[in-house]
């Protein structure tokens, strides 16, 4: 029987032959393995890039990585305590290895039993001439599976005997997490597999509690049952964004997984995408539009504020359309009179006396009204009259360079807040919600009311552009089917369908396929789901004395959509304003329960800031040098060595390192069947080549070409539609310029 200090020297590779705090190097022994370790319970490839050793310390032992091998040629060893003066001494191949150190493995003893426990951070580093160990598969066992609350399985580690890799899933989304590598490396697996795994193993998990509930409850009914929620459910919520429709059939077979895309289909079970107008805040009508900022942003946001109703319970009748238009007027009027501009004399009172003729215009009588209404309309007509008879101005310039009086314009004032009031106006309604409150209007609404405060703010000839943008938004039907939402869909139920049920342990999958979302809109309507979905969990979370609703957001192609940016530009693009939105969730995200897995094949290209916030990451190969400078400068320097690797790396193979990980490990990802797979294999170009029959792929150009040039809108569409580009801000005789 082998004893153990016989047992420890059996495992000796080497020893110390120099040390500092990020580099130990190694001088092997003649008899260390070449190949292949047999001393350690079981046949182990050794020696391994990557693989770990460890060294014998005051706590324990010193656990590192193999970081590079080498050969040097030294003299040949000379046997201790032994001269000749008559052999030459010949130069021997010696062989050398870098460590880097990584942690400390404390051995606990339970009588004759031993067990090991993994921690990071280095207490005590060896010095010159210490041995150096190869561990058993106990502590092999050990080092790869250590760390708490490892709950999922996500693979297997190939350099430590195939221990399972498992993974904290609060420590994988909370803080974020990011999958990268080259197209072809498993990279899209990989997030679906994270996604399924972790799924899988929270039902497992359900079950069995359910299931020792039960025993101990006895016979219960089903409405009990429910009642304590011992039911299959995972309370979970991910909602990936797809830009390639790779998703749509991965999560097929789980439950309660939500399809939406351009084009619904009921047989396939997929919603139709809605991300309506109202939901866009002024931060992004003004990035689509590309407002300036002098004047285009002003007036935009003006008209969002009027075309924002401030009571959700109010219909929509005429006389709530005339109080929205009085308001508007209050608070233009007010700004007129704060800055002088009744008496001031030349252009400024020349444009306000025209402004008050287009105001005019819009005070129409209407049968919809009640009497006390229709009077408060003839009133502020006779307060205009009055208005303008008040006119100090003589001779040739009366009419051209007109002033008022001081009193008279406060009594125009307060004729106009008067009829407001009358209206069901108060003086909250006079300074106008937030122009980002999420409140229904059409597109129609925003157009008029645009064109109306353009009048009022004397911005018409400054806002011809951004008008053509907004009637292509609202006249192009492929955008249309996107931003027009049904006539019933409400806030509560595009939250209900696209976060999860309400009041419900049900959890859902999300798959939001943007793969045919026109290129002019696709980077606002993702910024427009992951904002609301962000703004959603804050209330939540304020709402539920602080809890929070765990929540999942995966970007695919995230290079795509939060690239770089020049901070300093003047404007804002459409993609700048979705990384900004990005940056936001990546900073603050997870204080309301909201974790993010980004997934890119362009690391470099990526926004720093939401980056530097990713504290995990899962690495599968990367070719390209500027993006392995990159993803080498976001890990410490002590662990860039094992990131050599990632030019080689094979198909479900990666490096996971970071905050859910005890240490950086080497793992080979779980399988996933071929229909749990995203759709992004290669083409395959040669079995297409070589087919017949009816494995031959023929294509349909007539069906496809109809389906894209959207057959059912017919001519008089297109007409109108061009005309609607053509038109100009509408006339001051229009009874529609009413802002709303």
């Amino acid at each position: 029987m082998i004893t153990p200090l016989a047992y420890v020297d059996s495992l000796r590779i080497g020893s110390v032959d120099s040390v500092s705090p990020d580099e130990i190097k190694v001088l092997l022994d003649i008899e260390a393995p070449s190949d292949v370790a047999l001393n350690t319970g079981a046949p182990r490839p050794f020696p391994r890039i990557s693989s770990y050793v460890l060294l014998p310390s005051d706590s324990g032992f010193l656990v590192a990585q193999i970081e590079w091998i080498t050969i040097e040629r030294s003299q040949y060893p000379k046997r201790k305590g032994m001269q000749d003066f008559g052999v030459i001494d010949l130069p021997f191949p010696l062989r050398k290895m870098s460590l880097m150190p990584l942690g400390i493995l404390k051995e606990h003893k339970s009588g004759k039993e031993s067990t090991y426990s993994f921690s990071r951070g280095v207490d005590a580093f060896p010095t010159v001439g210490d041995p150096v160990l190869l561990p058993s598969q106990e502590q092999l066992k050990s080092i790869v599976e250590s760390g708490e609350k490892r709950r999922v399985k996500i693979g297997t580690s190939p350099l430590a005997s195939n221990a399972d890799v498992s993974v904290d899933p609060d420590r994988l989304f909370g803080r974020h997490l990011a999958i990268l590598g080259n197209t072809g490396s498993g990279k899209s697996c990989s997030v679906a597999g994270v996604i399924r795994w972790s799924i899988d193993a929270a039902r497992k998990a359900k079950e069995k509690v359910n299931k020792q509930t039960e025993e101990l409850l006895g016979e219960i009914t089903d409405e009990t049952r429910e009642s304590l929620g011992l039911n299959g459910f995972i309370n979970s919520r991910f909602i990936i964004l797809d830009p390639n429709g790779e998703y749509s059939k991965a999560f097929i077979d789980m439950e309660n997984v939500r399809l939406f895309a351009v084009e619904g289909n009921e047989e396939k079970s997929i919603k139709q995408l809605q991300v309506p107008l109202w939901f866009w805040n002024s931060a992004e009508w003004c990035a689509f539009t590309q407002a300036s900022s002098k004047t285009q942003r002003p007036t935009l946001i003006q008209a969002l504020r009027c075309v924002r109703d401030g009571r959700l319970d109010v219909a929509l009748t005429p006389s709530t359309d005339m109080r929205r238009y009085l308001r508007t007027l209050v608070a233009q009027l007010s700004i007129e009179i704060t800055g002088g501009s009744p008496w001031a004399g030349g252009g400024k009172t020349k444009g306000l006396k025209e402004s008050i003729d287009t105001w005019e215009k819009g005070l129409v009588d209407n049968t919809d009204f009640s009497i006390n209404e229709n009077d408060a309309i003839t009133a502020l007509k006779q307060a205009i009259q009055d208005f303008r008879n008040s006119n100090q101005s003589t001779g040739a310039n009366r009419d051209d360079w007109p002033k008022y009086t001081k009193s008279a314009s406060d009594s125009l004032l307060a004729a106009f807040k008067a009829a407001h009031t009358t209206f069901g106006g108060s003086d909250q309604d006079v300074l106008p919600i937030g122009a980002d409150v999420p409140r229904p209007f059409s597109g129609d609404d925003i157009l008029k009311s645009i064109q109306a405060n353009a009048d009022l703010m004397k911005t018409s000839d400054h806002i011809e552009t951004m008008l053509m943008r907004v009637r292509t938004l609202l006249s192009d039907s492929r955008m249309r089917t996107i931003t027009s939402c049904a006539e019933d869909l409400t806030l509560e139920k595009w939250l209900d369908d696209y976060i999860c049920p309400s009041d419900s342990s049900k959890g859902a999958i999300t798959v939001i396929d943007l793969s045919l979302v026109p290129a002019e809109v696709v980077h606002i309507v993702t910024a427009v789901i992951a904002r609301m979905t962000l703004e959603a969990l804050q209330r939540y979370r304020r709402l539920n004395d602080g809890k929070t609703l765990p929540t999942t957001l995966v970007m695919e192609e995230a290079h795509t959509f939060i690239r770089r940016y020049a901070s300093d530009s003047e404007e804002t693009p459409t993609y700048s304003m979705c990384t900004q939105v990005f940056e936001k969730i990546a900073r603050e995200g997870r204080k309301f329960g909201l974790g993010l897995v980004l997934s890119s094949q362009r690391p470099s290209e990526l926004s720093p800031t939401v980056l530097s916030q990713c504290n995990t990451f899962l690495l599968h190969r990367i070719s390209n040098d500027r993006d392995q400078d990159l993803v080498s400068k976001l890990v410490p320097d002590n662990l860039r060595g094992m990131l050599r690797e990632l030019p080689t790396l094979p198909s479900q193979r990666a490096i996971l390192l970071g905050w859910a990980s005890e240490l950086p490990v080497m793992v080979q990802m779980n399988y996933l069947s071929e229909e749990q797979r995203p759709q992004s294999n290669d083409p395959d170009y040669w079995d297409i080549w070589t087919a017949h029959g009816d494995n031959s792929r023929k294509a349909d150009w007539e069906t496809i070409a109809r389906d894209w040039q959207e057959a059912g809108q017919t001519a008089q569409d297109e007409v109108a539609t061009i005309e609607a580009d053509l038109e100009g801000t509408v006339t001051d005789t229009d009874d529609d310029d009413l802002p709303f």
